[in-house]
């Protein structure tokens, strides 16, 4: 219910005036968006175009995007954090961990999404 309240309704808010959105999701984050396409109809937003240009990067070409172009980094990157959300719903990976294992760490393992891009 807090990434619904926090995330997942404003972001309905801002998709009721638009025609397309932008996201950064990648296939190899997770098994549920192993099959996400670079475009895409978001069906349980109206129809939206959804844009996933960075679908088929890898984490590693995505480091070396940031830093052959420095791009601005979020100081918790660098303190071990891979996924960043809210406080309570966010820590840094220990040793061994996958990239994901930061986020709703006191759930047990398997497929963890927030709803903003499936209906959980």
């Amino acid at each position: 219910m807090c990434c619904q309240i926090r995330k997942v309704n404003p972001l309905l808010k801002i998709l009721e005036d638009v025609d397309a959105w932008v996201t950064g999701l990648r296939r190899e984050q997770s098994l549920s968006r192993a099959k996400t396409y670079k475009i895409e109809l978001d069906y349980e937003r109206g129809e939206t175009i959804k844009l996933n240009p960075l679908v088929d990067w890898t984490s590693e070409q995505v480091h070396d995007y940031v830093r052959e172009n420095k791009v601005p980094q979020h100081p918790l990157y660098g303190r071990g954090y891979t996924s960043i959300g809210c406080v309570p719903c966010t820590r840094a990976l220990e040793n061994g961990e996958g990239a994901r294992a930061g986020r709703w760490w006191w759930e047990g393992a398997g497929e963890k999404e927030c709803g903003m891009h499936c209906r959980i």
